[in-house]
């Protein structure tokens, strides 16, 4: 039995890990065994860089936290060596930095995550990878958007050329 010191700690860490969890936009959950230290540390910095809070904590404490945010059925998916991505701005960010990871290196894998309250397997995860960023996504729509503008802009100016072509060419005769 562990002593009341390392269990206050351990529900502390859990009370914390929940509360991430509780106010985050999406997580995703992986199996870190075999990445290097190397494609760690890389892979920590882009992370870090899109504002996403990974950490590894042992399966229990994951899975009390999933737990107590809401997402018990994350922690059916915990064994092995598990880590847990948290981002609180952005949905993609931690799908699409760790899915580069997983398809690069062929142990590290990922088990499974939630986004907007909705709780994904493997293949979730996978396929909210493969959604585009917000700041892609915002410019094919002001794309789709200026298109029109910019059509309807031509037309208008076509249709002062064809009438203000005669209009000053007479004023100058009738002068």
């Amino acid at each position: 039995m562990p002593s009341a010191v390392i269990l206050a700690q351990k529900q502390a860490t859990v009370k914390e890990l929940s509360e991430k969890l509780k106010t985050a936009k999406s997580a995703v959950i992986v199996n870190y065994q075999g990445i290097t230290v190397e494609d760690d540390t890389k892979m920590r910095a882009a992370l870090r860089n899109a504002g996403v809070d990974y950490k590894v904590y042992k399966n229990s404490i994951i899975g009390r936290a999933c737990t107590e945010a809401g997402y018990g059925e994350l922690s059916g998916n915990l064994a092995g060596m598990s880590a847990i991505a948290v981002s609180q701005e952005d949905e993609v960010a931690a799908a699409k930095i760790l899915k580069e990871y997983a398809d690069k290196i062929e142990t590290f894998n990922l088990v499974s995550g939630f986004v907007d309250g909705g709780v994904l397997d493997t293949k979730g995860v996978e396929e909210l990878a493969s959604i585009p960023g917000k700041d892609v996504l915002v410019c094919k729509i002001m794309g789709c958007m200026k298109s029109p503008l910019y059509k309807l802009a031509y037309v208008l100016q076509a249709i002062i050329d064809k009438d203000g072509e005669g209009t000053p060419a007479a004023e100058e005769a009738a002068e």
